[in-house]
């Protein structure tokens, strides 16, 4: 049994890690202030004694024995995160400070969920891991892409000059029940809007591309990460199945029985113009590839949204 540390364990991935971590038979210390996660996503786990969740702001030092360290804090929806650039910021590089310090310390390997943001508005698709992205560093996005950016920094210069054992992963966007459907995010802004039988908002034509990863699939590649021996430069996460957004708009539509009509409006400035993972890397050192299909991971995706719609009208 190992003594695991799950930063953002709250979150929507974070709860999802935290289960699995708990069903392999670890003790998991999930550490969040709540600021995008929510209590209601961990509470089967709260009567675990293996399970103990406290509330903390990782920009302050924490201090702990662990054996290993699954860094996730940081809000990822852009709402979230621009809502308080400054603090993103803070929290993907004193966070990340803080944490490898931890690591440092108590010699607990770490992992840090970085981002395929890392590759801005790419001119190479699909991503390979060797890209070196294409960012703005001063638009409204940079404090996520960029604080992730020097997040990737911290951690090889840690381990190249401390050796801390770490393990970075670029995920890409994933989607699946705990997401929050206020998120902010396409999947979630299309669910609830079809749910209402509201007008769809498709930002410019729609044919910006995007792979969606279910949840699922996104914590068994992160955890086979993390107990792959010595990765320590990034590895891709994904789902490499591209499609337009425009054709996600018309799935959920179908899987939803909604009548509700897509709307155009401007696209967002910095909105990256397509996202694909290349995945040769974790298929080659994890022997990880996804495994859940889009319409089955919209069901239920769409189920879980569909009870929480219900739950708030109780």
């Amino acid at each position: 049994m190992l003594t695991i540390l799950v930063t953002g364990g709250t979150g929507f991935i974070g709860s999802h890690l935290c289960a699995r971590l708990l069903e392999q038979g670890n003790r998991v210390l999930c550490l969040d202030n709540n600021f995008t996660g929510n209590l209601d996503n961990v509470k089967e786990l709260l009567d675990n004694p293996r399970f103990e969740w406290i509330r903390h702001d990782v920009t302050l030092p924490y201090t702990c024995e662990v054996d290993q360290i699954y860094h996730l804090a940081c809000p990822a929806s852009p709402p979230a995160y621009q809502y308080n650039p400054i603090k993103t910021i803070k929290t993907n590089v004193i966070g990340t400070l803080n944490m490898l310090g931890l690591a440092k310390r108590t010699k607990a390997r770490i992992l840090l969920t970085s981002t395929s943001e890392v590759y801005g508005d790419p001119e190479e698709s699909p991503q390979k891991e060797t890209y070196w992205g294409h960012v703005n560093p001063n638009g409204i996005r940079s404090c996520y892409d960029e604080g992730k950016r020097c997040a990737e920094s911290l951690m090889i210069a840690y381990h190249n000059q401390c050796s801390v054992d770490i393990r970075i992963v670029r995920i890409f966007n994933t989607y699946g029940p705990h997401l929050n459907p206020k998120d902010g995010r396409v999947v979630s802004n299309f669910i609830m809007q079809a749910l209402a039988g509201a007008p769809i908002t498709v930002y410019g034509k729609g044919e910006q591309t995007r792979s969606f990863c279910y949840v699922d699939d996104m914590v068994s590649g992160i955890v086979a990460l993390m107990n792959a021996p010595d990765v320590h430069t990034p590895v891709n996460i994904g789902n490499p199945q591209e499609l337009t957004i425009a054709d996600l708009a018309k799935r959920v539509v179908t899987l939803t029985k909604s009548s509700s009509p897509l709307v155009h409006k401007p696209l967002p400035k910095d909105d990256p113009r397509r996202r694909c993972p290349d995945i040769s890397k974790a298929k080659r050192l994890l022997g990880w590839a996804p495994h859940v299909g889009l319409d089955d991971g919209l069901r239920k995706t769409i189920a879980y949204f569909r009870s929480a719609v219900a739950a708030s009208h109780d």
